[in-house]
């Protein structure tokens, strides 16, 4: 039985993270990269023609950042799962993704195994923060996750 690899779209203005990112989740044969993209306004585009699984989006990007990224995506085509990543472990960026719409949220030091896991919780229909910030969160940030 052949399974479909998820489908995936990486969004970062940095294209040495984009790159590296994009080398580690190809090493893992269940995730396919079908497009990479240095700012949010591409992300849009290539998300509307190409209907990914599963949307990587940086935070910080120019001039269309990754929370105008998820909020838009959100609204136009709400099968795209997103998950926010950030260098920034603090938990309020995490919360702002969730009320936008986004699905998932990673760091840029989360470890590979943590990435493919939390990559496939967002694919299966759940919602996923990463340790490092999950463990920063109050009881009452940790609501958003329900």
């Amino acid at each position: 039985m052949t399974t479909v690899p998820i489908r995936i779209i990486l969004a970062d203005d940095h294209k040495i993270v984009r790159e590296s990112w994009k080398m580690l989740l190809e090493n893992n044969a269940g995730f396919r990269i079908i497009a990479d993209c240095n700012n949010g306004q591409d992300a849009i585009d290539l998300a509307i023609r190409l209907v990914p699984d599963i949307m990587l989006v940086d935070i910080n990007m120019e001039p269309v950042n990754g929370f105008h990224v998820a909020e838009t995506l959100t609204k136009t085509a709400p099968a795209i799962k997103i998950i926010g990543l950030s260098v920034n472990n603090l938990p309020k960026f995490a919360a702002h993704m969730f009320r936008l719409g986004a699905k998932g949220f990673l760091t840029k030091t989360s470890t590979l195994d943590e990435i493919n896991h939390g990559i496939l919780e967002v694919y299966k229909g759940n919602s996923y923060i990463c340790d490092e910030v999950r463990n920063r969160m109050t009881p009452e940030e940790k609501k958003i996750l329900d």
